[in-house]
């Protein structure tokens, strides 16, 4: 089993993770940012990771460094639970509906991450959150996890169809690029012969 716990303590935030790659999709999340909790939510549900993730931070702040550093502990426990990439498919694609709404989510499990980020939100909070914190967010998992990341909303109108449509991409690609290629399970994916 593919599994990794993070605690990452700050003077900011205190956070707890920890994560099965081969779970059933079963999560524990509690930011103390309620839109975030349910977003995390999907990601645990459409993968199939296990996610537990227990945040303390200083909301009475703002909701920027609970969301940072909840995504950057995340990433952190991803990426240890991939370990080599031995066997890793690698790469992940999923079109993601949500009524009105369509969104691209494209990842490559390469260690070299980079975000591309391109959706448009029209309000500027969902539900207490801030809308910039989503970009934030992708682009603190992008890094922490080691993966490039493409998420590109299509077209939509609804801002909640939009972020749900993005978290729930996201999770389907994963779901996707972290299975094991059962043609080279003990091969890593690259020419490089490294990841």
């Amino acid at each position: 089993m593919r599994k990794y716990s993070v605690n990452r303590k700050t003077k900011e935030t205190d956070i707890k993770v920890d994560v099965n790659l081969d779970g059933r999709g079963k999560s524990d999340i509690n930011t103390g940012i309620g839109f975030l909790d349910h977003m995390i939510d999907q990601i645990s549900k459409h993968s199939l990771i296990d996610i537990i993730i227990h945040a303390k931070g200083d909301l009475h702040v703002d909701y920027h460094h609970t969301t940072e550093d909840s995504a950057l502990a995340l990433g952190n426990a991803f990426s240890s639970a991939l370990g080599d990439r031995k066997g890793i498919v690698r790469f992940g694609q999923a079109l993601s509906a949500m009524d009105e709404t369509l969104s691209r989510v494209v990842v490559d499990c390469s260690n070299r991450p980079f975000l591309v980020w391109k959706v448009n939100l029209t309000i500027p909070q969902l539900g207490e959150m801030d809308t910039e914190l989503f970009k934030e967010w992708f682009q603190s998992f992008s890094q922490s996890a080691g993966i490039t990341l493409h998420v590109e909303n299509l077209y939509g109108e609804n801002n909640h169809h939009i972020i749900e449509s993005c978290f729930k991409g996201l999770a389907r690609a994963l779901r996707q690029a972290i299975s094991i290629d059962t043609r080279r399970n003990d091969e890593i994916p690259s020419t490089k012969g490294k990841l």
